[in-house]
């Protein structure tokens, strides 16, 4: 046996010691890490840190217990120590925007709001897709009531992440409190297939719903009225080619949905939207195809699609939707499992945003 074979046989199990020991530290510093976050949920962040201290002397080129570390600071109101932490993990390989996200955060609540707004905006340079940081770069004019500002940031981040929820919340919210339901409508479903159980949900929900009913008005016999949008503006772009806004397709689509009923509740408007999708397939899906449009087909297909409509307004009339519950026997039941096991699925092939059909070619 040669002397460099012989020195390889030699040290082969003492590698596999140091090996099997590094694996099993990290190991246990993961079972720690997950013990942690337990105990933060449960608001427990002393107990948590003493976890997160040990997980980080077990896997010190971890940086995800250091940063859970800096979520119970922060939940502790801490934040001068969250920025201490984060400064040195911010530009680490394994860094994440959620990282910049809190310790922008963290920036704002010591009152230095453009040290904040720095920090976002180095932290899209590097994840330019984080929904989450165009979140928080949307709040930042919310709250100064620029609505507009805030509307283009919750838009970016519908546009570049489209499975994430909550820029659809704020969207929803401005949109249906403004001349241009449409997309609150739109924003607001696609808010509350994304985040089912929450009492964010629960308030979408009664909105949807309270919009419906103050968009559509039945004033008597053949005399309705259906207004979601007051942007009827079509523009002249070149020679030959108009250009007409995205609710021009909606509300005609509306107004023929409404035509049979004669007042707006939880029943009603369950085949009103049926009405409205039968229509949007057959003038309007191959122009202008909709992912929230596609998931209905799905659900209608299914035969779940009147327990999903039934589901998605439901805040906003308790009492009938608990009737219709009762009534519908095995129907909810069905829809639970099926609603379970096919989620809506949104990617960058599959979503729906305003720029997408912000001016349409007028067919």
């Amino acid at each position: 046996m040669n002397n460099r074979l012989t020195i390889f046989v030699i040290l082969l199990p003492v590698l596999l010691y140091f090996k099997a020991d590094a694996q099993s530290a990290a190991d246990t510093a993961h079972q720690k890490g997950v013990e942690a976050v337990k105990l933060e949920d449960a608001g427990k962040f002393d107990d948590a840190l003493k976890l997160l201290t040990e997980a980080v002397k077990l896997d010190p080129a971890n940086i995800d217990y250091p940063y859970e570390m800096t979520y119970c600071y922060y939940s502790q109101k801490q934040y001068q120590k969250v920025v201490n932490v984060l400064e040195k993990l911010k530009d680490h390989s394994q860094s994440f925007d959620r990282l910049y996200e809190l310790l922008g955060n963290s920036y704002d609540m010591l009152g230095k709001s453009d040290k904040a707004i720095t920090t976002y905006q180095d932290g899209l340079r590097k994840f330019p897709n984080s929904g989450v940081l165009y979140l928080e770069m949307g709040v930042i004019p919310l709250f100064k009531k620029d609505y507009s500002a805030a509307l283009s940031y919750f838009e970016k981040g519908i546009e570049v992440q489209p499975d994430f929820p909550s820029n659809y919340y704020w969207a929803a919210k401005l949109y249906c409190g403004s001349d241009d339901k449409v997309w609150g409508m739109l924003y607001g479903e696609f808010f509350i297939n994304l985040e089912r159980n929450s009492g964010r949900t629960a308030e979408i929900s009664k909105l949807l719903y309270d919009t419906y009913k103050s968009s559509i008005i039945y004033a008597g016999p053949g005399k309705i009225s259906v207004a979601f949008n007051k942007n009827t503006v079509i523009s002249l772009v070149g020679k030959d080619k108009m250009m007409m806004p995205y609710s021009m397709v909606y509300e005609p689509c509306m107004s023929i949905a409404v035509l049979p009923e004669t007042v707006i509740d939880l029943n009603s408007l369950d085949r009103i939207r049926l009405n409205f999708l039968n229509f949007y397939d057959q003038k309007f899906n191959k122009d202008y195809p909709n992912a929230l449009f596609s998931y209905q087909d799905e659900l209608v297909k299914s035969g779940n699609f009147e327990a999903y409509n039934h589901w998605l307004l439901s805040e906003g009339d308790k009492d009938a939707f608990n009737t219709w519950r009762i009534a519908a026997g095995d129907k909810w039941d069905k829809f639970l499992k099926w609603f379970t096991d096919n989620p809506i699925k949104l990617d960058e092939n599959n979503k729906l945003n305003q720029s997408q059909h912000k001016d349409m070619p007028l067919k």
